[in-house]
């Protein structure tokens, strides 16, 4: 985050009310499973620490999750000692010194993992637990379904309690495509993890209802109010929780014939005036936004990027309508009648709504805006 005052008009609305209706909307769906906040990669870029605290005041919301051991880290350091929290990949072997001194939860999957968590709870004169991850088919990482026995047992000799057991659903967002159910039948089948507490929900298979006996639902993408995928629109009553705005810092007249910006690659067909807008891909917006079609919102209406996104700034066609400089624009949030979400953003740069909150950089200052 930038140490000093904001002095351009480019911020992050974090809308913490919309985050608190997605949990309630999710709690809906998930049995009596706790859920588990996944708030890694600066909670998918709405700010780590502001929105685990508004996430742990909901009802039923008893677990955070984070990717690294300095993400952990980082939310103890702000406050939030008493939570239980998750790191989704085994942490390296020398890293579990410091995961036994911040109290964390780590995911676990090998023998050297297990022995260095083990040692490192010993040396601290501390009891360990861990969560035994176990590979039914993403094929990133985890546990081979044939170790999980021996495994255990060498957790027991570590002196590692295994608290629970878990899997990760590749293709859950795929409502027409029966591998989840299967791998999730493979997943329960598991002879040696009977009498094991176990969660293997991400937010697209709590909301589709797959697996309502678990001990946690892991809930990430849908807590920021954007669908799993586009092929579930509308499967869960969610509110976007992230806006992202500007607002329009020059405005000029381009006649026939003149081109814009690096490369030149867009040329006025016609007399058109042109906004300035001062952000870039610097602070998340990709390079090619404009050349594949994406826009912004400037008074309720949809205006066309021209040119390749700059470092800094970017350029609009605003040649129909009252355009001004100071006039709000709108790269994703609503405007009026009007709106841009993620997965929209996504589309037009193929690929998902995930990837576009995550790349709005830290030069862009997060403005929570937090209800009681």
């Amino acid at each position: 985050m930038p140490s000093g005052p904001n002095l351009r008009p480019t911020r992050c609305v974090i809308d913490h009310a919309a985050i608190a209706a997605n949990l309630a909307e999710l709690r809906a769906s998930a049995g009596s499973a706790v859920l588990c906040a996944v708030v890694k990669a600066n909670a998918y870029g709405h700010g780590a620490v502001e929105v685990a605290r508004t996430a742990l005041a909901q009802p039923r919301v008893g677990w955070l999750a984070v990717a690294l051991v300095e993400e952990g880290i980082e939310l103890r350091v702000a406050g939030i000692v008493d939570a239980p929290i998750l790191v989704l990949s085994e942490p390296p072997p020398e890293a579990m010194s410091a995961v036994v001194e911040w109290g964390l939860t780590p995911s676990l999957y090998t023998v050297p993992g297990i022995e260095a968590f083990g040692a490192a709870g010993a040396k601290a004169d501390v009891s360990v637990a861990g969560h035994l991850g176990v590979d039914t088919g993403m094929r990133r990482v985890g546990a081979e379904p044939e170790d999980v026995v021996g495994l255990l047992a060498m957790a027991d000799a570590a002196g590692v309690e295994v608290e629970a057991a878990w899997t990760h659903a590749p293709v859950g967002d795929e409502p027409d495509n029966p591998y989840t159910t299967d791998q999730l039948e493979r997943f329960s089948s598991i002879e040696a993890l009977a009498g094991i507490p176990s969660h293997v929900a991400n937010s697209a298979v709590t909301i589709r209802e797959l697996a309502p006996s678990a001990m946690l639902v892991r809930v990430g993408i849908a807590m920021y109010g954007i669908d799993p995928d586009r092929a579930m629109a509308g499967a869960a009553d969610l509110r976007p929780a992230l806006r992202l705005e500007s607002a329009v810092s020059f405005v000029k007249s381009v006649d026939v014939g003149e081109s814009v910006g690096y490369g030149h690659r867009w040329t006025a067909d016609r007399p058109s005036r042109i906004a300035t807008v001062p952000i870039g891909y610097a602070d998340g917006v990709r390079r090619d936004l404009g050349l594949r079609g994406g826009g912004v919102l400037i008074g309720g209406v949809w205006r066309p990027i021209v040119g390749v996104v700059t470092m800094d700034q970017l350029m609009v066609d605003v040649s129909a309508g009252d355009v001004s400089v100071g006039d709000v624009v709108t790269l994703i949030g609503a405007d009026g009648a009007a709106a841009i979400g993620a997965n929209d953003v996504a589309a037009t740069l193929d690929t998902i709504g995930y990837e576009v909150t995550c790349a709005v950089s830290s030069r862009v200052p997060r403005v929570h805006v937090i209800t009681e």
